[in-house]
């Protein structure tokens, strides 16, 4: 029993590792933000209206460009036996939202497992182990890989597209990558033209043989987003199309606000490699083989570092998050060359540089992962409210819920079931609030006219150095407000936190 559990180990021990951090991640924070909207709503609708369209979410709240719903069939699908369990006990659904995003999160990991394993076989064990080590103290992409993004299902997609370029199947490479661009993020062509070209130009394929097997797969893939998403948007729509259309023909997406050309490098790279970024970088130097697949993935960073709109939000790193892989292995490769040659004098300052790095990029990581925790101040205001509210001697609750709580926090997966009603309505001037019938208020503004602050919910507001011990203070402050009717007597004979 013990040699075949040891052997289970050595086979799934660095999937165990990096599975219990991601599934961690969930398990603290449960909850989603603005950029996850659409594919969380659009997961929680199939889950729990199935086939009735008229009530799913996006039809209500489109957004800005539709998107696909193949991501949220596939991660539904995987997770519908658990939430069917978790229905027939009457659980919170809260508990869905956990399960669809360890469902995604086991299809992300799974794609990596699949590229590990490749960088295995090419560059040996060791490099394995300090590529597992260097995702393992990265935040952003195990926090991410559970997260409902378009570039999240985007990355499944690519970290395939790297394992196959590692094999030498190189078709099924560009494959993966056409079918990543035409249904989940149309932002893929820049990294699929540079890796085109370079295996054009080192005659690893023929333009003609190219055409061949890859024109059935972008056909299909047209076919199928435009067949399963017109259904869903009831109308005629092929998403990422017009995703393209409105950013680069457009030009819509700079309205957002913009960055510099170097932010890419400057500052998200250093943010999501941490010890890598260094690392990366000395890699190309000490293993030739490596600059040919970094560089396909290097022409993406310099491509989309033209495009005009980098948010600024940390959030918005995950538009580079497909690169993280490629760039961990380098910077394994350089850590493993480090680390086998740790007796020699010049490489033991390397060796205690490197292990300076990975202990400050751990450092990093918990700081930011603290900060993360207090960021979705609105979903933890809702089920403190949730928790509260069952004593009120009333009959039904009325909650309404202000842009900026949707956007932090609150999806449909934080709602409960009757007497409990939500409205996401916008545009309410806040004088018009006491003329209507809503039992409570879920709002950034800490006074409404009509209503009494209950309670308010800190969030993360900016990390502050200090001299003294911890060295970075995480300062917090009042983000959302949770107000009560003064017209509903049942609220007012609780007793509430108040508001400071």
């Amino acid at each position: 029993m013990a040699s075949k559990s040891g052997q289970i180990l050595r086979l799934y021990g660095y999937d165990l590792l990096l599975a219990s951090i991601a599934a961690f991640y969930v398990f603290s924070v449960p909850y989603t933000k603005v950029e996850e909207s659409f594919n969380i709503q659009a997961m929680h609708d199939i889950l729990y209206h199935r086939h009735h369209l008229d009530d799913y979410d996006h039809l209500e709240f489109p957004g800005v460009v539709p998107r696909t719903f193949i991501g949220a069939l596939l991660v539904s699908i995987l997770a519908s036996p658990i939430v069917l369990a978790i229905n027939l006990l009457k659980l919170p659904k809260i508990y869905g939202l956990i399960t669809v995003r360890l469902a995604l999160g086991g299809i992300i990991l799974s794609a990596l497992r699949f590229f590990r394993v490749q960088v295995r076989e090419k560059f040996g064990h060791q490099v394995e182990a300090f590529f597992v080590i260097l995702t393992a103290i990265q935040f952003h992409l195990l926090f991410y890989c559970t997260r409902a993004l378009p570039n999240i299902l985007a990355l499944g997609v690519v970290l395939l597209t790297y394992g196959y370029w590692f094999r030498g199947n190189v078709y099924a490479a560009l494959n993966c990558l056409i079918f990543a661009t035409i249904v989940f993020r149309c932002d893929m062509l820049l990294l699929l033209c540079p890796l085109a070209l370079e295996l054009l130009l080192t005659r690893s394929i023929s333009l003609s043989e190219a055409i061949k097997y890859c024109t059935g797969i972008a056909l299909l893939s047209v076919g199928l987003t435009i067949l399963v998403d017109s259904i869903m948007w009831k109308r005629f729509t092929w998403p990422e199309f017009e995703v393209l259309w409105f950013n680069s023909v457009l030009n819509r997406s700079s309205e957002w606000g913009t960055h510099s050309f170097h932010w890419y490098f400057t500052s998200a790279l250093p943010r999501s490699l941490l010890a890598a970024y260094p690392l990366f970088m000395l890699g190309v130097f000490l293993d030739r083989r490596v600059l040919f697949y970094v560089l396909p993935v290097f022409s993406f960073l310099l491509l989309y570092s033209k495009l005009p709109h980098k948010f600024w939000m940390v959030q918005e790193l995950r538009f580079i998050i497909s690169s993280v892989p490629m760039f961990n292995l380098s910077a394994a490769v350089a850590a493993n060359r480090i680390y086998n040659n740790r007796k020699k004098t010049l490489w033991k300052l390397l060796y205690f540089f490197m292990l300076g790095l990975l202990l400050i990029s751990l450092g990093c990581t918990i700081v930011t992962f603290l900060a993360s925790y207090e960021n979705y101040p609105s979903g933890r205001a809702l089920k403190n409210l949730h928790q509260m509210s069952h004593l009120a001697d009333i009959n039904k609750w009325e909650v309404h819920i202000d842009t900026f709580s949707a956007m932090n926090g609150i999806s449909r997966f934080c709602e409960n079931d009757y007497p409990w009603r939500y409205s996401k309505e916008e545009g309410i001037p806040l004088d018009d609030f006491r003329h209507r019938n809503f039992t409570y208020l879920i709002s950034e503004h800490s006074t409404v006219d009509g209503f009494n602050c209950l309670f308010s919910v800190n969030g993360f507001s900016r990390a502050r150095l200090q001299l003294g011990f911890p060295p970075i203070i995480l300062v917090k402050k009042p983000k959302v407000y949770i107000h009560g009717s003064t017209r509903t007597e049942g609220i007012m004979q609780l007793k509430w936190p108040g508001c400071s």
